[in-house]
């Protein structure tokens, strides 16, 4: 386990937002990302909580933004190093992200994520 400051942290998830190619960014629409300490179940590093991106149709209007939370104590908890905790934070955004444009975790598991 490696101790990383929530501000730390924080920048990690910004950076690894900032990888998300300009193309995504772009499309992606009403959704907020934030760090939580603490995930609401074990074993969560990252959660998607919202309609995706492919489920939303002409009803949709004056919803509250999807949000993906990025769980700093477990992914801390499963890392050795600070070089560990970058690439699990990138991981876990993307995945999280994957989610927003209503790919599933079986998808992502075939496309290796």
């Amino acid at each position: 386990m490696i101790e990383v400051s929530r501000e730390k942290f924080e920048e990690l998830v910004a950076e690894a937002l900032d990888t998300i190619p300009p193309e995504l960014t772009k499309v992606m629409d009403n959704v907020v990302v934030v760090v939580v300490d603490d995930p609401p179940e074990p074993d969560l590093l990252g959660l998607y909580t919202g309609i995706p991106l492919t489920e939303r149709g002409e009803w949709y209007a004056g919803v509250l933004p999807d949000r993906i939370e990025i769980y700093r104590n477990p992914i801390c908890s499963i890392c050795e190093t600070e070089e560990d905790v970058v690439e699990e934070v990138q991981i876990t955004v993307v995945h999280e992200i994957a989610h927003h444009f209503g790919i599933d975790d079986d998808r992502l598991h075939e496309l290796g994520w």
